[in-house]
């Protein structure tokens, strides 16, 4: 197991990252390589030498953060937007009354603090998460939340033209999204590219509309090969849809840059052709971009 005070400093190092927009996966304390990629691209951001390395400059900055760790407590509201019946097949999905909100008090815990069951049930050593009630409180990581609870439900969002002349680039070899004002780093987030069988679309394309908590429609025919069919079922929104809560649509067919229902797999697991985020870093993508954008994917 990895010494506390080393947990404590990697943790302290993503907590300060991801402040910055340069999200390093979910937060769990442990040196991994999207921890590694963001602290890179923040020095790159920031003109200084991209070391990879905690140099003394930056142990001092990870000093400041204080504390490493706050608390949470739970309320109704929270309860509200969990559901341990919803359904995994498309087919019920489609019928779930209340949208496809989180199976479970540890899902939604993870997501609003950017990490996952497992870590918050670490740091909280004897607590059971699922016999949760109103009122306990839980020890997170100090992160500005992920409040799903303030998205609506928007079809296309209103245009920010100050935007338009920056720069998505997508890698899909280093599974790392980056946007660009001019030279400038603006933010940096870990993504999952495609897969093998239905790869990201390489090329250059624009962004032609930004959702928030959108449909999606579930159509094997298109997943499965990219071609529509009329066996579909549209799946309300919710951060356990498929695209989870943000739609950046491509002017490709299909193909767009997303959030996801499953955050761990993040740069681990194959898409459907798109571009998957976690759901808090989805939220933090579109505050950035906006309809026009050029977007590289290569």
């Amino acid at each position: 197991a990895m010494p506390v005070a080393s947990q404590e400093i990697i943790t302290r190092l993503q907590i300060f990252l991801d402040q910055r927009n340069f999200g390093p996966g979910k937060i769990d304390g442990g040196w991994g390589e999207f921890t590694a990629k963001a602290l890179v691209r923040y020095q790159i951001s920031t003109g200084q030498k991209p070391t990879g390395q905690i140099d003394p400059q930056m142990q001092a900055e990870l000093e400041k953060i204080f504390p490493i760790y706050t608390n949470y407590t739970l309320t109704a509201g929270d309860f509200a937007r969990v559901n341990p019946e919803l359904p995994y097949k498309p087919k019920e999905e489609a019928k779930a009354k209340g949208g496809l909100v989180y199976r479970s008090i540890a899902e939604f815990v993870g997501e609003r603090f950017h990490s996952d069951g497992d870590y918050i049930a670490k740091l909280n050593k004897g607590v059971n998460l699922e016999k949760a009630k109103v009122g306990d409180s839980f020890r997170v990581p100090n992160v500005h939340p992920f409040e799903v609870e303030t998205l609506k439900e928007v079809g296309d969002l209103p245009a920010k033209p100050q935007y338009v002349k920056r720069l998505v680039k997508v890698d899909t070899r280093y599974r790392m999204l980056d946007v660009f004002d001019g030279d400038r780093l603006v933010c940096s987030f870990p993504i999952t590219p495609g897969s093998k069988r239905l790869p990201a679309p390489i090329g250059t394309w624009r962004i032609v509309g930004i959702a928030t908590l959108p449909w999606f429609r579930w159509d094997e025919a298109m997943l499965e090969h990219g071609q529509r069919s009329e066996n579909y079922y549209n799946l309300p929104p919710g951060p356990r849809n498929p695209v989870g809560v943000v739609w950046i649509g491509l002017n490709k067919r299909g193909i767009g840059i997303h959030g996801t229902n499953s955050p761990n797999t993040i740069g681990r697991s194959g898409s459907h052709g798109c571009i998957r985020l976690a759901n808090w870093d989805a939220v933090r993508v579109i505050t950035e971009v906006t309809d026009g954008m050029t977007v590289q994917i290569f």
